[in-house]
């Protein structure tokens, strides 16, 4: 029997993602997983060296899809924090990972694919600041935080919407 790499790590990347958010890091278990994606356990430590590796691998995967679902648009930040308020509503799962990774690690500690992400985001707002386009009241850092931090605050309040998103990020931005 031939066996794919390719699809065997999709089916354990796909059941590891239902696991994560269900459980957490800790919780999580290989044999669960394992058994939800058809396969043996000992392909976890094949693939991904190890559970850890595997949850490592996984949000690395989501947060890439974001990044690239979801370009930051500094001349439209009521609109990109709109455009994240739906990814959240599409793959809720994403900050639960991003909840389990912050308590297991600390709250200091940013995956490498989101912290290069956020690099390049700041980067861009402080271009359009310095063009006029937007707000300087805040520095960049700063103003990207309040943006992405309202579309998950607002997802998490059971009576947000994005309008209520876009409506905050435009009020703050508003000189």
């Amino acid at each position: 029997m031939v066996r794919d790499k390719e699809a065997t790590k999709a089916k354990l990347l796909e059941a590891a993602l239902d696991e994560f958010a269900e459980y957490g890091i800790a919780g999580a278990r290989v044999d669960r997983i394992a058994a939800k994606a058809g396969c043996n356990k000992a392909m976890i430590y094949a693939y991904f060296g190890s559970k850890e590796g595997l949850f490592d691998q996984l949000l690395k995967i989501q947060i890439d899809h974001v990044v690239q679902s979801v370009p930051i648009t500094p001349d439209d930040l009521p609109g990109y924090a709109g455009r994240l308020f739906d990814a959240y509503q599409e793959e809720p799962r994403l900050l639960r990972l991003a909840a389990y990774h912050r308590l297991e690690n600390g709250f200091d500690t940013i995956p490498e694919p989101e912290a290069q992400a956020h690099r390049h985001k700041v980067e861009a707002i402080a271009q359009a600041q310095v063009e006029g386009k937007i707000t300087a009241v805040f520095n960049a850092t700063d103003l990207l935080d309040l943006v992405v931090h309202m579309s998950i605050l607002a997802f998490s309040t059971p009576n947000a919407s994005r309008d209520l998103v876009v409506r905050s990020v435009e009020r703050l931005i508003a000189e």
